[in-house]
């Protein structure tokens, strides 16, 4: 909940006692609580038929404390448990947008009301700040514009915000077995946070992200009016892709380009433990992943398993090495095997199945599931927590730091897991400004940390919020720095932010701005403060304006 992630990271910066930030935090929610009767909610409900069409009626979109479909609709799209709680902060209205004039009456109301706005495609912001906040505010739900235009014959697609990835990539393989789009693992992201923040997945290496395969968007801006990629100009199609679209407007929609692929692609799934060599495989994996051709994407997963040895009841690491091959399975051996000898694939650990079907066994369905699976969208909140961060590795991380990190995981016993991603291929030839997002050439793998917990309550979330932060800080020698590079779409409030989050610090968005987007973060700026100058857009961790 958002109580708990101001008291952990004011406490984290300050360094104060828990228990003054507790006092000083309640009394702060307590004077900005918003009854649902109150003058400013029924002001920006008479404001909202005033700028939407009628054929369009906006009250079958509006969800307030008042109705008994309220937190049900909050929480179906909330996929973090320690944002759920029941003290956790509340908007004064949900707005579920059924059609565009729904978004612009949101932003005009809420702009002239002076209300805050959160806007949720997906629900996958890590920091839950798509939904919460510590001033009044709505939430503008984007999930029902969901739907997708795709046209082969151009090899492109109009994907409208609350559709998903899954949805994406079932629409796409409907129509064709040789196309796709590259994008993220987790098929229930929704289109207009996760490609709006770079997007990221397992045909990088041949292909790039997913703002790389952009080439239009429709977004509303400030003061309500529907653009695309020309009437916004370039500077702001240029922000929207890897800048994240709620610094400076609402997304609509993209057009995207659709890539080619074989029509079977190889995966296969190869766990290896400690004693079985992993110390030195993952060593090795360094050396050569991101070297290997572009047409394969070879992932790490580190977690803590029981041992594995017979009579040994000790916890150990097993690392999952997950491939994505753009071939079939001769070559795939062929590759690995000359490149790679040490991992011992074989031609049994291999599958050639269609790319769509490839998408449900990287995601963890057995293969066979029906690509219907992808359709599917959590309709509840999560009930276990998670804390995400990232960093980016430019030197191989030397043995004997992945021992000491093997052990860490250990010691906090399976609550923590990390992903490798591997450079390399497309990602090496894109210029760093080329879009927002500049995590390019120089780069051997983005690694991502989770730290995940079912216990409830403030003392289990600082605990484990203790647990991720140490760990981070062990990693500092062996990652980028200056800056310490971060990955935008793993939202990190640790970095900074700004709270309450109605009063921007350009100081304190250079310190995140800077280890999100690099070099490319006064640009950013000088966007943000030419399209939104009063700054209406903002949240934590927002693109500030220089004039607000």
């Amino acid at each position: 909940m958002l109580f708990t992630l101001q008291v952990t990271f004011i406490n984290m910066v300050t360094q104060k006692p828990f228990s003054f930030l507790l006092s000083i935090l309640t009394i702060l929610l307590s004077i900005l609580h918003v009854t649902s009767d109150s003058p400013l909610l029924q002001n920006f409900l008479t404001c909202l038929p005033n700028h939407s069409k009628s054929s369009k009626p906006v009250h079958e979109a509006i969800y307030t404390p008042s109705n008994s479909s309220f937190i049900s609709i909050l929480h179906m799209h909330t996929h973090n448990g320690r944002f759920s709680y029941s003290d956790a902060p509340k908007p004064l209205a949900i707005v579920t947008a059924l059609h565009e004039s729904h978004v612009q009456a949101t932003i005009l109301c809420a702009k002239t009301n002076g209300i805050q706005i959160r806007i949720r495609s997906g629900g996958h912001d890590s920091e839950g700040l798509s939904y919460l906040s510590d001033v009044p505010f709505v939430v503008l739900d984007m999930f029902p514009l969901s739907s997708i235009d795709v046209d082969i014959e151009n090899e492109s697609a109009w994907v409208e915000a609350g559709a998903t990835t899954g949805q994406v990539y079932y629409q796409i393989a409907k129509k064709s077995n040789i196309h796709a789009f590259p994008a993220g693992v987790c098929t229930t992201l929704g289109a207009g946070g996760h490609i709006s923040g770079g997007g990221y997945g397992n045909l990088m290496r041949k292909y790039g992200i997913s703002v790389d395969n952009v080439i239009d968007a429709k977004i509303v801006d400030v003061n309500g009016n529907i653009l695309d990629r020309k009437s916004m100009g370039e500077d702001l199609f240029w922000a929207i892709r890897g800048g994240g679209g709620a610094s400076f407007g609402v997304i609509l929609s993209w057009k995207i380009k659709l890539v080619s692929v074989t029509p079977k692609v190889t995966v296969f799934k190869v766990k290896r433990t400690i004693e079985e060599g992993a110390i030195d495989l993952v060593y090795k994996w360094q050396l050569i992943a991101p070297k290997l051709p572009e047409d394969i994407f070879l992932r790490l997963l580190h977690k803590v398993v029981n041992g594995t040895q017979k009579g040994n009841t000790n916890k150990t690491v097993q690392v999952t090495f997950i491939a994505l091959f753009l071939g079939n399975t001769e070559k795939l051996l062929t590759l690995v095997n000359k490149q790679f000898p040490e991992l011992g694939l074989k031609q049994s650990d291999c599958s050639e199945i269609p790319w769509v079907n490839s998408t449900l066994y990287w995601y963890n369905y057995p293969i066979g599931t029906p690509i219907e699976a992808l359709l599917n969208v959590p309709k509840e909140a999560v009930s276990s927590s998670f804390k995400i961060m990232s960093d980016y590795v430019k030197k191989p991380i030397p043995k004997d730091a992945i021992k000491s990190m093997f052990q860490l995981l250990i010691q906090y016993d399976g609550h923590m897991k990390m992903e490798w991603n591997p450079y390399g291929g497309k990602m090496h030839e894109i210029s760093s400004s080329e879009t927002p997002f500049p995590h390019r050439a120089g780069n051997l793998f983005l690694l991502q940390y989770m730290t995940n917990w079912g216990e409830v309550g403030v003392e289990a979330n600082n605990h484990y919020l203790n647990i991720s932060r140490s760990f981070y800080e062990f990693m500092t020698p062996f990652v980028s720095k200056t800056p310490r590079e971060a990955f935008f779409n793993y939202r990190d409030i640790a970095l900074g932010g700004n709270s309450p989050s109605n009063v921007t610090s350009i100081d304190i968005a250079k310190s995140y701005g800077s280890k999100y987007f690099n070099g490319n973060f006064e640009r950013l700026v000088r966007v943000k403060s030419k399209v939104d100058p009063e700054n209406f857009f903002r949240y934590e961790q927002s693109i500030p304006s220089l004039s607000h």
